[in-house]
């Protein structure tokens, strides 16, 4: 009997522990996903959450910094505290992606990237604008909308003005971006000065007042932008533009890759271990990409063969660059109702292939004019709420030089159905997952997760065309050729002539977009090798999962088990993934 007390007792004990443990967790995890938001309040807006919808940080600051390593300290101590054994698999989960979090926080702010605020394909000289435009994440609804915004764009301009501070500093510390960048900064900047106010970007709120807006509140808010676009925001953007010009331009750098900048090599091995998830040295790296080439290219070959095409592969390249049949448009709205043709086509095969589907709506738009010349196709993230849909924009300079064969059908899997939409939304859905997991994650699962879902297009009805599967296995060229290129120029010295020799060889790629390709892998080194080496770890898995399960395996219980539970590392996913089979 006192045996049976003495168990009863510890069974008891060990619950409460667990119990505990977990609170503790989740009280951590709540904790420190809200500071994190007061620290980033643009990221509360993209979340949906208008708590902080006056208010900017100036990211870059030292004081910034300094806030967000005391964050990320105090909760590594807090989190260590807590014993991982007593938590349930999910809480494990949780666990393991904020310490890793943390643990790449704190090391990243060891390295100067500060130094570099902004760059052509990432920065708020672009975000503020998107955010100003009234169309996009910040919301323009009531009175309390425009006076929120109204703060923001004080701030705005101050936030122009502090990079400037910080260009100065990183010229003093030789860490400097490329010339080419900044060459692409320069007039990205200079086209937010307008003769007539009502051509800005920040002239967008108001032409779209709300219904019961009255003629006062109209004229108020009219006066009051006007004077801050003309004598806050354009001025700020002049400056910044002006100095880029003058003063760093001289200074940037002939070089391309990071590894020229102080301790650049050892940055870009950590930028690999955040945007991969994984351990894997740059030359690893560069021979897997080496190894894909050769397999698409091979496929490409046959590809050609099917069609009857005579010549050399490179020779099919400029025929689907420039035969007339491929460029059917028009309109704009020709190009987006393609791509919603796209997603009617697929819609039977999707039922079959996934179990869960969002419910945030989903819209496609052409990318705003101010931003389309230097964007890449793209998804927007709905809000928590619904209310904001998850957005494809599509950008279109001249719709009569839209392609078809550029991959039309793989690009609306990967950047909208059931590639991002499907992916962001379910997590952020997920009301089983604290905020710090359903609003974060990383590039290796997001984007592995977008790039894998090219690969079902076949499953999905798509690919028949032979010129759409072409044009598919270009883009998975593309990502292959990130692999080669990325790792390359910042880690084997490869110029970036070089780079675009490289992919322009291998892919049916015009040479601006060629360019524009490789000057982002340039400003945000190591983001691109996310999508291959995470797509490679998803099909590995299903390949595996599939032969160990034989029948009992079903596609789309896969797939909803890859999405359940939001985006983690892929050493976290594959863990799951195989206790998912286990229990089956």
């Amino acid at each position: 009997m006192k045996k049976l007390t003495y168990l009863i007792c510890l069974l008891a004990f060990t619950a409460c522990q667990s119990g505990d443990a977990k609170k503790e967790l989740a009280t951590l995890v709540d904790t420190y996903y809200e500071e994190q938001l007061k620290l980033n309040p643009v990221a509360a807006t993209a979340n949906g959450d208008n708590r902080y919808n006056d208010q900017l940080n100036i990211e870059f600051t030292d004081g910034h910094r300094a806030k967000i390593k005391t964050l990320l300290e105090q909760t590594q101590t807090s989190l260590a505290k807590i014993n991982r054994d007593k938590l349930d698999a999910n809480d494990q989960i949780t666990f393991d992606i904020l310490k890793r979090d943390i643990e790449l926080g704190l090391e990243g702010l060891t390295y100067p990237d500060n130094l570099m605020p902004l760059n052509q394909f990432y920065g708020f000289h672009l975000t503020f604008a998107q955010l100003g435009s009234g169309s996009v994440m910040q919301p323009f609804a009531t009175k309390k909308d425009y006076e929120n915004w109204e703060k923001r764009m004080h701030i705005g301009a101050a936030y122009m003005d502090s990079s400037i501070v910080y260009f100065k500093r990183g010229i003093a510390a030789n860490v400097v971006l490329p010339k080419a960048l900044v060459e692409k900064v320069i007039p990205q900047l200079q086209s937010f000065q307008v003769v007539d106010v009502k051509k800005s970007t920040f002239y967008g709120p108001l032409n779209a007042f709300p219904k019961d807006f009255t003629e006062a509140d109209k004229a108020k808010f009219t006066q009051e932008y006007t004077q801050i676009i003309q004598s806050e925001i354009m001025p700020a953007y002049a400056r910044l533009a002006q100095f880029l010009q003058t003063e760093y331009l001289p200074k940037s750098r002939p070089t391309t890759g990071i590894s020229a900048i102080p301790n650049g090599a050892a940055y870009y091995q950590y930028l690999i271990k955040v945007l991969t998830t994984t351990n894997k040295p740059a030359d690893e790296i560069y021979q897997t990409g080496l190894a894909e080439v050769k397999r698409i290219r091979t496929e490409m070959e046959k590809t050609k063969q099917a069609v009857g095409f005579k010549g050399t592969l490179a020779e099919f390249f400029t025929h689907m660059k420039t035969d007339p049949s491929f460029y059917p448009y028009k309109t704009p709205a020709e190009v987006l109702a393609a791509f919603h043709a796209i997603h009617k086509k697929m819609e039977p095969s999707l039922k079959t292939m996934f179990g869960r589907v969002p419910k945030t709506p989903f819209e496609i738009r052409q990318t705003e004019a101010f931003r389309a010349a230097s964007a890449s196709a793209e998804y927007f993230q709905g809000s928590e709420d619904g209310k904001r849909p998850g957005i494809f924009y599509v950008p279109i300079l001249d719709a009569t030089k839209f392609n078809t064969t550029s991959g039309m059908e793989s690009l609306f899997l990967h950047e909208a159905i059931p590639g991002h939409h499907y992916q962001i939304s379910l997590q952020q859905e997920n009301g089983d997952l604290p905020k710090f997991r359903r609003f974060g994650g990383n590039s290796a699962y997001a984007e592995g997760w977008a790039l894998y879902t090219e690969s079902l297009g076949k499953e999905l009805g798509l690919y028949t065309d032979p010129y759409q599967y072409m044009g598919a296995l270009g883009d998975e060229m593309h990502r292959a050729i990130r692999l080669v290129v990325d790792a390359g120029m910042h880690s084997k010295n490869m110029t970036r002539e070089e780079a675009i020799k490289y992919m322009m060889d291998n892919e049916p790629l015009s040479e601006e977009g060629t360019i524009a390709e490789i000057e982002r892998y340039m400003a945000i080194p190591a983001q691109a090798l996310s999508y291959k080496i995470g797509a490679l770890k998803i099909r590995e898995i299903r390949e595996r999962l599939s032969k160990e399960l034989g029948p009992k395996f079903k596609l789309s219980d896969f797939h909803d088990e890859i999405l359940k539970d939001g985006n983690m590392p892929l050493d976290v996913m594959e863990n799951k993934m195989s206790r998912w089979a286990k229990s089956l």
